[in-house]
């Protein structure tokens, strides 16, 4: 077992600002609801294209794009790689209900992709986006 902090996993929030792009309903307004209890700001879409144009109009910083993997027309990698254009920077956290190795396996995801497998805890997400989030970017 990993050392951990004396905090308690629920405390672990955040402020960032986060972009959800999740085609089921369901799923969207789970994951924004765990987002929101832990201090986030969400903007969502059901698809690709909806995350593009609301890129394109939030004037703010977007700090994480949370992106299904598989998704009808535009797949989570795609919209990831065309956000990380408009915004350099941004990180992404992908959201499967595949394991890390088949998603990998069938070249859907870089090897070193964050990926959260459905379906996931408040507290699994929660330190996930610490865990992506806090990481320095190294120069």
């Amino acid at each position: 077992a990993k050392d951990r902090q004396p905090q308690s996993k629920a405390t672990q929030r955040g402020s960032e600002t986060v972009l959800l792009v999740e085609d089921e309903d369901g799923v969207r307004q789970l994951a924004r609801e765990y987002l929101e209890a832990s201090g986030y700001t969400v903007i969502e879409a059901a698809d690709g294209h909806a995350a593009l144009e609301l890129v394109a109009r939030t004037a703010g910083p977007i700090h994480l794009l949370m992106t299904d993997v598989v998704m009808p027309s535009v797949s989570g990698r795609e919209l990831a790689e065309r956000i990380e254009k408009l915004r350099p920077g941004i990180k992404v956290l992908y959201m499967s209900g595949y394991t890390d190795q088949a998603v990998v396996h069938h070249g859907i995801l870089e090897s070193d992709a964050v990926l959260l497998q459905k379906p996931f805890t408040l507290a699994t997400l929660a330190e996930k986006l610490r865990e992506i989030l806090e990481v320095e970017v190294a120069q």
